[in-house]
């Protein structure tokens, strides 16, 4: 019988996931003694009564990795540490499957996992270790936020559709005479927004690293303004906040779902500026799940790659426990507790943001 290993991508979804599915899948095919098995929908699929099992081989995978998304399906919700069921008197909680998973990995045979995803599909890895269970982390997120590696594979392309949006708003900023906010995702960091303004070239960017004074902001527009520029763009990440303020957020009322959802940044910073008596059109744009979508760059299909075929090789190594990076140009391994233990946030004393000041971005801080 053959040994089994367990594919499954959790969290939000992004560009590069069928490039790492594709080269475990490839790389597996030279070993005679193992097979790849998907989990539909995370954790989910190898939960449901039946599992929701897929066998992956070369001919399921062939060209998948220019695909954006997942063949297998992800989600946020559910999992075997908080799985909804509904209480006889019709209220929804959650539970802990994790002893149910166990029992049916044995029985489905499978003697190792591979977790693709962010930081909450990294927890589930470091939880499910913790209590005997073979598994590697592969890091996935659009923010760059895990610590231990130098990037995560879907942020490049990100940046690459934020920058192209803000190429676009640029030209009718200019023509219109007016202020363009531009809001992207990265949760509590502020990666996206610094690469796209400095790539786009925006006037000021706002980071949940840097809280912003609105007064500087403000300062930078009358600038622009006196030079007869007449417009500016801004790039807000969906976590920035002003100095004595908070991160805006909104309720989403769906079962299991495990995360605050950050919106309105953009709405605020215009609503601010409008009080503040800033008398230029403000247009807000808000990409969204835009950055999530399409063809995966060059980039990051080979840093996916790469990362596939590093977690296989770490299953026939029995490297569990850890996670693949990508350091100072290499493919690495670490703990999947270290990469977890804190977020990888924009350093403010860093060189990317020295050059972003360098060439007169505005953060919006007191310095």
């Amino acid at each position: 019988m053959k040994n089994r290993c367990l594919v499954l991508t959790g969290g939000g979804d992004c560009p590069g996931l069928n490039a790492v599915i594709r080269a475990i899948v490839k790389r597996a095919s030279k070993e005679d003694d193992w097979e790849i098995i998907g989990s539909t929908d995370a954790f989910n699929g190898i939960l449901k009564d039946p599992p929701e099992l897929i066998l992956l081989n070369n001919e399921r995978i062939a060209g998948i990795h220019v695909r954006g998304g997942t063949i297998l399906g992800t989600t946020n919700k559910g999992g075997p540490f908080n799985w909804p069921v509904k209480t006889p008197e019709g209220e929804w909680i959650t539970i802990d499957r994790s002893d149910d998973l166990l029992d049916i990995l044995e029985r489905e045979n499978i003697s190792a996992i591979i977790n693709i995803g962010g930081d909450g599909s990294q927890y589930i890895s470091q939880t499910l270790f913790d209590k005997g269970v073979n598994i590697i982390g592969v890091p996935k997120t659009i923010d760059n936020d895990l610590m231990s590696t130098d990037y995560t594979f879907g942020f490049q392309t990100a940046v690459e559709i934020a920058t192209d949006a803000l190429d676009k708003l640029v030209t009718t900023a200019e023509s219109h005479h007016r202020i363009m906010i531009l809001e992207v995702m990265g949760r509590e960091a502020g990666w996206i927004s610094l690469y796209t303004a400095i790539a786009g070239g925006a006037e000021v960017c706002i980071i949940p690293e840097i809280p912003y004074n609105i007064n500087k902001i403000i300062t930078k527009i009358k600038e622009r303004t006196r030079s007869g520029k007449g417009f500016v763009n801004i790039v807000i990440a969906e976590g920035a906040y002003p100095v004595e303020g908070k991160i805006s957020t909104s309720l989403i009322d769906e079962v299991g779902y495990m995360k605050e959802h950050m919106q309105g940044a953009a709405e605020k910073l215009a609503r601010d500026l409008r009080k503040a008596g800033v008398e230029t059109g403000i247009r807000t744009t808000i990409l969204g799940h835009i950055q999530r979508g399409g063809t995966p760059c060059v980039f990051d299909r080979i840093l996916a790659t790469q990362f596939g075929v590093k977690a296989f090789e770490m299953v026939l190594c029995k490297q569990f426990g850890q996670m693949v990076a990508f350091n100072d140009n290499d493919i690495t391994t670490v703990p999947i507790k270290e990469a977890i233990s804190k977020f990888n946030l924009v350093d403010t004393k860093s060189y990317l943001v020295h050059t972003a000041k360098s060439i007169g971005i505005i953060f919006g801080d007191q310095h």
